[in-house]
């Protein structure tokens, strides 16, 4: 169901509704209660509830990137970057 914005034209009061596109426009504002509550023409808006469907839908193994090295350690005193067996080790082609 889409959520609907209102404003009141006679005290600005605004209001967010969720309602069924067959219902009918709401008229009477909550505020005041004079019938001057205008539709306002607003970004669609949705609500997504339980636990998470792309969590479990559409969900396949975890792909790992070609010439992804995952499983060798880091070199020791680096952080496994490509450079950092210079740079982190303290190599003489360390940047700064």
């Amino acid at each position: 169901m889409p959520i609907y914005e209102y404003r009141c034209t006679s005290c600005g009061h605004e209001l967010e509704k969720l309602q069924k596109m067959s219902d009918p426009e709401l008229t009477d504002c909550p505020a005041c209660t004079t019938p001057n509550l205008k539709k306002l023409i607003s970004a669609a808006g949705f609500q997504l509830k339980g636990n998470g469907w792309y969590a479990t839908d559409f969900k396949g193994a975890p792909k790992k990137a070609a010439g992804a090295e995952t499983d060798k350690p880091a070199a020791a005193g680096g952080c496994g970057a490509p450079a950092c067996a210079t740079a982190c080790a303290g190599g003489s082609d360390s940047v700064n």
